[in-house]
């Protein structure tokens, strides 16, 4: 079992940049499939962004393709989503999730830990 817990949310202008962190407990953070979702109000939880486990593939929701990083530091236990160009809506509750199952990164029901979510808010 891995826990994991999201920071740095907050409020953002659009057009402005946010990194978020998302940081493991276990010294197995480093073998899991790490996912950014995000969920606003009255919606569905979206797959943002994933990063498998030795950082050779990153995936992106297209909403997000060439505006948000995902990257990670498996010595820090740690996966970062850098947010730039940010938009009015992208404004929601950012999770980041572990799982092991790559070939289904955007599915969040394949991810076995999830964190509390941090609040993302761009204000136009």
């Amino acid at each position: 079992q891995v826990q994991v817990a999201e920071s740095g949310g907050g409020l953002v202008q659009a057009g402005g940049s946010l990194r978020l962190s998302c940081v493991g407990v276990e010294r197995t953070f480093s073998n899991y499939v790490i996912g950014w979702f995000r969920q606003a109000p009255g919606l569905d939880r979206e797959f943002v962004a994933a990063i498998n486990h030795n950082s050779v593939n990153t995936y992106y929701s297209d909403s997000v393709k060439g505006r948000f990083t995902v990257s990670r530091d498996n010595g820090k236990k740690t996966v970062y989503l850098e947010m730039t160009r940010m938009k009015p809506e992208d404004s929601a509750v950012y999770y980041c999730a572990a799982g092991w199952s790559e070939p289904n990164y955007k599915r969040p029901e394949f991810y076995n830990y999830w964190g509390q979510g941090t609040r993302v808010t761009v204000s136009s």
